[in-house]
């Protein structure tokens, strides 16, 4: 059977942190604000995994009332979807991705961010696809003042 799930999550900026998307270190003078490191993108790419599985969201799974997911890279909770996925018959086929932030530019970052997903899910990097738009001025997006990112996920699995 093809399951497909769609995943969203958005960040306020904040200072004295550092943006991390796709698990890639972006230069940037602030980061997002979040329990964990708070990379939007992967955050988005995991909860794609649960809803093609109908398993909830990531916060109920790694809820930020918890410590033991304080600071912890969100390539390491997406690693813990995947196996969930597996351990449920599952098979990650492909994901897509879009990063929406006026700034910085993420042109120069994809690839890294694409690569470092695929690595995760265990997915070649043509399975993989990561993109990046602008806000063009518009809303808090467009006002700098967070970043979000949207997913959708194929994953075949048991009938």
């Amino acid at each position: 059977m093809i399951r497909v799930g769609q995943g969203f999550d958005l960040h306020p900026m904040a200072p004295g942190r550092p943006l991390v998307l796709g698990g890639v270190e972006v230069p940037a003078d602030r980061g997002l604000a979040g329990h964990s490191d708070a990379d939007v993108l992967t955050h988005a790419v995991a909860d794609a995994l649960l809803g093609a599985l109908a398993l909830g969201d990531l916060g109920q799974h790694f809820p930020d009332s918890d410590p033991r997911y304080r600071g912890i890279s969100s390539l390491r909770l997406l690693a813990l979807v995947e196996e969930q996925v597996r351990a449920r018959g599952g098979r990650v086929v492909n994901v897509d991705a879009t990063v929406v932030a006026d700034s910085p530019r993420l042109a120069g970052w994809l690839e890294a961010m694409r690569a470092r997903l695929a690595e995760t899910l265990g997915l070649a990097s043509d399975r993989v696809s990561v993109k990046a738009k602008r806000a063009e001025g518009l809303g808090a997006l467009g006002r700098q003042e967070g970043i979000a990112a949207l997913a959708i996920a194929l994953v075949e699995a048991p009938g």
